[in-house]
């Protein structure tokens, strides 16, 4: 007999947007639960290298979001344990000719009217930043409020801080893990909670948090999200002495966040890690679930991280992984509650940006879910704005 339970909200998914979801609204005094068909961080979260990215964002609603972001993260550091490996490292976007170095001051201007601190960095100094980056490179743009995490611990201490009331009498938060959400139940045509193998969750308030499965939630419930998979490839070498200071890039990445094509792309994103070995992304491509190891992809983030870092060219590569990231069409998240179904939210739609995004996404839907003022404007992120058939056919369904 399935348990039946009455809350102020669920949360579909327990990765770290699900996770940041569930910290905010406990912390306004609501009554949630996390219902995940893995456990914590197992989908892209747990496949993602932690970015908290401002320098890859041209002014508009995302880089507000990211900026809001930028300033709960550094709140989040102080209050959860340091395992959370937050480092405020900075980024470094460098340009192979003077070209892209006019290119860079362009997106910088846009950048620095909307709050970012970008410093231009010219091609003499950038080795007092990076002393290993390749000679010959015409420049580049420093960004002290680029910072990282490691993703999937940050998804479970949010978690766990949400499990734990943060004043007495402040409801804590529900996790059920294990739990495929087989069924969203509607009262005449309102939301009112979901059904799974185990137990339904009754509410009048469901939040669609299932990253690149955020389509399949929404059909769920009888409406349409066009999120797409997008396939991406990281790199981890053998632990060394910290040979990359800070998050390094090619200003070619930021055309490739940017850019809609299904083919494989590849830049290359460098940074080292408190425990030693260095990340290297980063690839995309619209392939649907195929898991397959991609080669080229590997071999592409290789050499490219080798141009960049020559000192990388002979260090040993430990392992390989990829995950999905969850696109949709306008490369913005869709958060906030859906017109077209009472009571369905969405916080979903990342693609690469969720880590860094999930504060403010949480804080979005956690106000939209008591009624409080946003604290910024979440009309361009509305999850109806998009066609009813937008003509997706990459998006097979994942099989378990």
């Amino acid at each position: 007999m399935l348990k039946r339970h009455s809350l102020d909200a669920v949360i579909i998914g327990a990765g770290v947007v699900g996770a940041a979801c569930a910290y905010y609204a406990a912390r306004a005094g609501l009554s949630v639960a996390v219902v995940d068909r893995g456990p914590v961080a197992g989908g892209t979260t747990g496949a993602g290298e932690g970015n908290l990215l401002v320098s890859d964002k041209e002014a508009g609603p995302e880089l507000d979001l990211a900026l809001l972001s930028t300033r709960l993260w550094t709140e989040l550091a102080a209050a959860l344990p340091p395992d959370i490996e937050y480092e405020p490292k900075g980024g470094l976007v460098v340009a192979p000719d003077e070209r892209t170095v006019k290119a860079l001051r362009h997106f910088a201007q846009g950048q620095r009217a909307a709050g970012v601190d970008a410093v231009e960095v010219a091609a003499d100094a950038l080795r007092d930043l990076e002393p290993h980056l390749a000679p010959g490179l015409a420049g580049g743009f420093h960004y002290p409020q680029d910072a990282q995490v490691q993703p999937a611990l940050a998804a479970a201490r949010l978690l766990a801080a949400a499990r734990t009331p943060g004043t007495p009498g402040t409801p804590a938060a529900e996790v059920y893990l294990g739990e495929e959400v087989t069924e969203i139940l509607l009262d005449r045509g309102a939301v009112r909670g979901v059904r799974t193998p185990r137990r339904e969750l009754l509410a009048p308030a469901v939040v669609n948090a299932a990253g690149t499965w955020g389509g399949r939630i929404a059909s769920l419930a009888g409406v349409t999200l066009p999120v797409l998979p997008r396939r991406g490839f990281v790199l981890v070498t053998e632990p060394l002495p910290r040979v990359v200071r800070h998050k390094v890039y090619a200003a070619d990445y930021i055309a490739d966040v940017a850019s809609g094509s299904a083919a494989l792309q590849s830049s290359a994103v460098v940074e080292g890690t408190p425990s030693g070995p260095v990340l290297i992304g980063a690839t995309r491509e619209r392939v649907g679930f195929d898991r397959t190891l991609s080669t080229e992809a590997l071999r592409r983030l290789a050499a490219q991280a080798a141009v960049l870092f020559p000192v990388l060219a002979d260090v040993r590569v430990m392992r390989a992984y990829h995950g999905f990231r969850p696109y949709l069409p306008d490369h913005l998240p869709a958060i906030g509650p859906d017109p077209r179904r009472p009571g369905l939210l969405h916080a979903c739609g990342h693609e690469g940006a969720g880590i860094g995004l999930a504060p403010a996404t949480g804080l979005l839907v956690a106000a939209a879910l008591t009624g409080a003022e946003p604290p910024l404007p979440a009309h361009p992120f509305r999850p109806d704005r998009f066609a009813a058939d937008p003509g997706a056919t990459d998006t097979p369904e994942e099989q378990h």
